[in-house]
């Protein structure tokens, strides 16, 4: 049996009086592909944010790669505001920053593109890898660290070429069809050398054609690069065709879980996400 890579345990995200995420238990074994759905609003993101550090959630835990990484309990006024549940459960107060937990083995994307504009697809991937650069600012000012520099442009090179970006290398991010510029989206977080990479909506904007190549992207991504794989998206051909488990969340609340298969004839998620065709 695989060994679970991360684990949620009830997390809760309260801001204010709304409850974003609550009480979300969440498990992702390594080698996995696991979708986490639901409506627009429906907390997906928001639990993206708290596995990343971007947002220290109110209550619950977070283990990454056999270590707790992320603690926290409702302190303060949230004490008394508080919504969620097992707020006695926690007591560490554990926060790491996002570029840590980058360094730790997390990579993501986010649902608007966020490439560097002015600077060409080459060096939006090489950028990415300064995190795994061991050099210091005084090595890097006086060139000290010339191989190492000379290494990481060699493995974005091979990385572009895997990715099917090396023709278009030394143009500009944003000159390339949008299709692209979510494949060098992707390609950018790889260059960190993520154990999990996280997609947040990927198809995001896509036609048929562009998420059919996307999903078949994701796979061979899988398998050349042996990642495990966390992703958000509305797609769900893409959703269905790719995933090896599925989370569904409706307002905050985790309302199903398990196979493709068993979330489609999941009653309640056909109800709140899913719906059904019309006859024709």
């Amino acid at each position: 049996m695989s060994e679970q890579l991360l684990r949620l345990d009830h997390i809760t995200m309260q801001f204010g009086g709304v409850v974003a995420v609550d009480d979300l238990e969440l498990v992702v074994n390594e080698g996995e592909i696991v979708a986490l759905i639901g409506p627009n609003g429906a907390g997906k993101t928001t639990a993206f944010n708290v596995i990343t550090g971007v947002y220290q959630p109110t209550n619950g835990a977070v283990w990454f790669d056999g270590a707790k990484i992320i603690e926290n309990h409702p302190q303060g006024k949230m004490k008394k505001q508080y919504k969620g549940q097992c707020d006695g459960l926690y007591t560490e107060t554990l926060s790491p920053t996002p570029d840590k937990i980058t360094r730790a083995g997390m990579a993501r994307t986010f649902q608007n593109i966020r490439l560097w504009k002015t600077q060409t697809v080459f060096d939006n991937v090489l950028i990415a890898k300064h995190c795994r650069s061991t050099s210091s600012v005084f090595s890097a000012a006086f060139r000290l660290n010339r191989k190492e520099e000379a290494a990481q442009r060699a493995q974005v090179e091979e990385l572009l070429e895997i990715v099917g970006l090396s023709d278009v290398k030394n143009e500009l991010a944003t000159s390339l069809p949008y299709g692209k510029q979510r494949r060098l989206e992707i390609a950018r977080a790889l260059a960190a050398e993520p154990k999990l990479l996280l997609l947040d909506e990927p198809a995001a904007g896509m036609n048929p054609q562009e998420t059919e190549e996307l999903t078949a992207f994701i796979g061979e991504i899988r398998e050349k690069f042996k990642i495990t794989i966390l992703l958000i998206e509305h797609h769900m051909n893409l959703v269905m065709g790719i995933s090896d488990r599925i989370y569904v969340l409706d307002f905050g609340k985790l309302i199903a879980h398990g196979t493709p298969a068993e979330i489609q004839k999941n009653q309640r998620v056909i109800d709140a996400y899913l719906g059904v065709a019309d006859d024709a």
